[in-house]
This record gives C-alpha cells, structure tokens and sequence, in this order.
C-alpha cells in the first residue's frame, strides 16, 4: 500500500524526506509540503510513516480488499513505539496491523562517521565494511573460489 500526504496535516518539516530510502518523498517548493512523487515506486517500509510527527502520511488501500474512496488510517503512537492502521474489507470484516516503531532506541545507531574508515586493501574483500566485527562474530561463512 504506497504512501500519500495528507496536505492539511503536513507541517513540510520533512523527517519523510531524510528518512525515506527510495528518494520519493520531496517537499513541494510552492506549497512547502512533503509528498510521494511516485507512488509505484514506493517500497511499502511505512518509515514516512514511522517519522511523520504530524502523522500526515497516510496509506492508499489496494483495490481488492479496499472498497473506492475508502481511506485507510495510519496512527502513530510514539509513547508506545507502535504505528498501527486498521482496514475494512469489502465484506465487513475489520483488521489492524501494529507494528513497532523502531527495533532500537532514537539516537542509539552510529552515524557511519562514528566509525574508522576501513583500511583500503579491503576493498576487494567480499565483506562490507567493520565486518564481521560490527557483526558479533569470528568469521562469516563465505563462497569457495570459483574456477
């Protein structure tokens, strides 16, 4: 279900735009209101959602289990770390969804800054970056070399 704007919520802070990973939140120059420049393209994470302190963006229902016009309300419940929105079927029945805000506390993940820079022979290294430290473990399994 791809994310919309309520524009009469929508303060044009733009927490949506820094958070959103696939780039498709902008912020409107005219009106100074964020909004989703492509909805196809919308990875469905809710984290717009997650991070919309004026709980502005809402969720547009897929036809087959939505009626026309319905409207699908997003809530956030920042005390209680949980974004929650309830549906209606077409045949009456009622459904909510809850799901946490965020698996760890505001602020407590490292900006990749926090971090060393990585030696640059590593580069041709299959691990990423600070692994498998950053991972907790020894070693990670890895593919045998191709022939």
């Amino acid at each position: 279900m791809p994310t919309y704007t309520d524009m009469t919520r929508c303060d044009g802070c733009g927490e949506c735009v820094d958070i959103c990973p696939s780039d498709i939140m902008h912020i409107d120059p005219v009106n100074r209101r964020s909004y989703n420049i492509e909805p196809n393209f919308c990875w469905e994470c809710y984290a717009c959602v997650k991070a919309c302190p004026q709980q502005a963006i809402d969720v547009r229902g897929y036809a087959d289990f939505v009626p026309l016009g319905h409207k699908v309300r997003v809530l956030r419940k920042e005390k209680k770390g949980l974004v929650f929105w309830k549906v209606t079927f077409r045949d009456g029945r009622v459904k909510e969804f809850t799901f946490p805000i965020r698996t760890t506390p505001w602020g407590s993940i490292k900006s990749p800054s926090a971090y060393e820079a990585p030696d640059p022979s590593e580069l041709s290294s299959p691990m990423l970056a600070h692994e498998p430290a950053a991972l907790k473990v020894e070693t990670l399994p890895t593919l045998p070399p191709s022939n």
